[in-house]
């Protein structure tokens, strides 16, 4: 089982929630990086939570296995593709988010196994603070190296537009809501795992969710977290299929494993 170290049993506020994510071992991945983007020095995005990239018609033979998209000297932009995959058979994608004060490579150790067995290409991003820039603040240098990234993506790979994703733990789930509500139009589907709560974005389209929570999840306590966000989207008109489990801040294998089947299943799961 995938798990956080504890920050302590008390009850959390709304604001301290957003100070607090997920925790997961972090793997060791050779960095190579050019820094061929433009950086925004933490500015407002001028388009919110929108993104411009979208995957194309390029029959893109990537190369099986994990690579850096070398796009920042001290940001990792991992991407992972699958031994199944070839460039005649889009496949479907997940971008994945990490949890405050962690990092891609390890996001990607959560995720890669269930993504090998249903054939699923990665791309986990390093946050530019601790979290994500709108959990404290606007959209600004995330959400543009994110965008960058993607376009990178797919234009290596051939991905299937009704199977793209994203997805996140603890801070990270709470940024793919948000990324989800406003590109409902790119990811037509969105998980969040053990999120906190709804970040202000305008609804693009309509994504499906996944959200799963801990009933003992001390961290972001699901009363006053992922029962609200699940209450809030259904509210708003989204889709939300909702997985309680008896458990801590912690991501279970049979959950990882649920999740990925739906994303690969698309209209079909």
């Amino acid at each position: 089982m995938l798990t956080a170290p504890r920050f302590g049993t008390q009850p959390i506020s709304r604001r301290r929630a957003l100070r607090v994510g997920a925790a997961v071992a972090i793997a060791t991945v050779t960095t190579g990086c050019s820094g061929d983007w433009q950086e925004q020095d933490g500015a407002p995005h001028t388009d919110g939570a929108r993104l411009k990239a979208r995957p194309n018609r390029k029959r893109a033979g990537a190369a099986p296995g994990l690579a850096d998209l070398a796009l920042d000297a001290n940001r990792q932009c991992l991407l992972y593709v699958p031994p199944s995959y070839t460039a005649e058979k889009p496949a479907p994608f997940v971008l994945g988010l990490h949890g405050a004060t962690q990092r891609a490579a390890g996001h990607m150790n959560l995720i890669r196994p269930y993504a090998e067995a249903a054939g699923l290409i990665l791309l986990a991003i390093d946050s530019h603070g601790n979290s994500w820039d709108a959990i404290r603040g606007d959209f600004g240098v995330d959400i543009a190296l994110i965008d960058a990234a993607l376009t990178k993506a797919f234009d290596r790979c051939s991905v299937d537009p009704a199977r793209a994703c994203v997805e996140g733990f603890s801070d990270g789930a709470t940024y793919a809501i948000a990324l989800g509500r406003a590109n409902g139009d790119l990811f037509r589907r969105t998980v969040a795992f053990s999120p906190g709560f709804v970040i202000p974005a305008e609804p693009h389209d309509k994504t499906r969710f996944f959200i799963s929570h801990g009933t003992r999840d001390a961290i972001l306590p699901i009363d006053r977290a992922g029962r609200p966000v699940v209450a809030e989207l259904r509210r708003e008109g989204f889709e939300v299929e909702f997985r309680e489990f008896d458990g801590p801040h912690t991501v279970p294998p049979d959950i990882a494993k649920a999740a990925a089947s739906w994303v690969a299943n698309g209209d079909r799961g």
